[in-house]
């Protein structure tokens, strides 16, 4: 039984349609990624200020008992 043929309009206009719907699954994907990124790079900097608040704790090599520098 031979098979319907399709015309190629349709043909083009369902990997259009194919096309943008993978473009527009993309987008927002790179989006969702980037906003993720950059939530965890804020984060980074308010740990970054904290630590710098912060005294450094040296280890005193007599006792080995650390304390603040």
């Amino acid at each position: 039984m031979p098979l319907p043929a399709i015309p190629p309009l349709v043909v083009w206009t369902l990997g259009a349609l194919g096309i943008t719907a993978l473009a527009r699954l993309i987008v927002r994907e790179h989006r969702r990624v980037n906003a993720e990124l950059d939530a965890m790079r804020n984060a980074t900097v308010v740990e970054k200020a904290e630590r710098a608040r912060n005294k450094t704790l040296r280890r005193d090599p007599r006792t080995g008992v650390y304390r603040p520098e």
